[in-house]
């Protein structure tokens, strides 16, 4: 017969844990063995995991009459605390992120959150664009000041899904990022353009006037072409507006009641003579309105000047206006018109423009010769020059040239 081995713990027993008097012993006490009254617990006292073992349940002889805790107690209350530790900075980061998100939905309804665009993915077909299309001699002037210094301009498209985005702004930016992509073929600098992304919901009028309101701002959109521009709007299926010229007063709102006329005296020049000009982008605003009061009280006069200018196709600039002021009644000097600006085209066959830089000890000159135009930009004050200095300097230069 086995004897089974007799299992011994060691219990803890609180050093103050209070003695038994002998008077008041029982008889089974005085039965057990000397050492059986150290192993009888207080009535306070029990062992591990039993009783109350609540956090506030006082223990004799621990700091502070605390209970001691069994060690799955104190895992499972650690859990619970990083458990809820974890849930309350998981909600913090959720109220940060909707935040932000909230934050990226305005700014980008405002047309302000940036991104870089494949040039691929920009169409141009929702607005007519207000600029005549063909050569632009300004164009590589625009080209070199991004090589030089990249694009200060994001242009501006708006969301047109599947990946897709419509040009509303920025159609001379893109075009020369296309043209430096094709001639370098370099991807990585021309393959996107910076864009301002709005989302789709702004109407088709909001969307033309913002790119109308861009233009003005500069000085060679020409006449012609804003009347162009007046006359397509109206022709847009997609527009409420049928009259080119209540389309003017809509598109031009910001411009002054006076700019407004002119435009709307150009657009009978555009409609009667549309296909006859190669050059009518480069038609000065006094020849351009002496020519609309003409042409209403007298359509032969829109026959002459088609006639003239027919099968002449290396005719420059000048040799359309001088045909236009011939049919007039003009001399040459009854009129202060405005030079026409550089032509896109020469009957010489030599170039619109020419451009070129020279570092100088103040920075870099740029150059631009056109005809009828020699222009220096140069990071110097040139007031501060005596005048019988600057004036002898040019003279000795345009001698040079001879």
């Amino acid at each position: 017969m086995v004897k089974k081995k007799r299992r011994i713990f060691d219990i803890e027993m609180p050093e103050d844990a209070p003695e038994i008097a002998p008077d008041t012993a029982t008889p089974q006490d005085s039965a057990a063995t000397p050492d059986s009254s150290a192993a009888q617990p207080d009535a306070e006292s029990f062992p591990a995991g039993k009783g109350d073992s609540g956090p506030s349940a006082p223990q004799p002889g621990r700091p502070g009459g605390a209970r001691r805790r069994g060690p799955m107690a104190t895992a499972i209350g650690e859990t619970a605390i990083s458990a809820r530790e974890r849930q309350e900075t998981e909600a913090r980061i959720r109220a940060e992120n909707d935040t932000l998100a909230h934050e990226h939905m305005r700014l980008k309804r405002l047309g302000l959150v940036l991104d870089q665009i494949p040039l691929q993915a920009i169409d141009t077909t929702k607005l007519v664009r207000d600029r005549k299309p063909g050569l632009d001699p300004e164009l590589e002037d625009l080209k070199a000041s991004i090589t030089s210094i990249g694009l200060s301009n994001p242009i501006r498209v708006e969301e047109a899904g599947q990946g897709r985005y419509e040009l509303i702004q920025g159609f001379r930016r893109l075009t020369a990022y296309k043209a430096l992509l094709e001639e370098t073929g370099d991807a990585g600098a021309w393959g996107t353009i910076p864009a301002a992304v709005a989302p789709q919901g702004d109407g088709i009028e909001t969307l033309y006037r913002r790119m109308v309101d861009e233009n003005l701002v500069r000085k060679d959109i020409s006449f012609y072409e804003m009347a162009q521009l007046a006359l397509d709007y109206a022709a847009d299926p997609a527009t409420q507006e049928s009259d080119p010229d209540k389309a003017v007063a809509l598109l031009f709102k910001s411009a002054r009641y006076q700019k407004r006329s002119y435009i709307r005296s150009f657009i009978k020049v555009v409609q009667r003579l549309s296909g006859v000009l190669s050059y009518p982008e480069e038609l000065p605003r006094a020849l351009g309105l002496a020519l609309a009061r003409k042409v209403e009280d007298d359509d032969g006069t829109l026959a002459a000047i088609a006639e003239d200018l027919k099968d002449w196709d290396n005719r420059s600039v000048t040799d359309e206006i001088g045909v236009i002021r011939r049919q007039l009644g003009l001399t040459e000097g009854a009129e202060a018109d405005p030079a026409p600006r550089s032509p896109a085209r020469r009957a010489s066959g030599g170039k619109a423009k020419t451009s070129f830089q020279l570092e100088r000890r103040e920075g870099r000159a740029k150059c631009t010769a056109a005809d009828g135009r020699l222009e220096i930009r140069l990071p110097r004050d040139f007031t501060t020059i005596d005048r019988r200095r600057l004036e002898e300097a040019v003279r000795r230069m345009l001698d040079q040239l001879e």
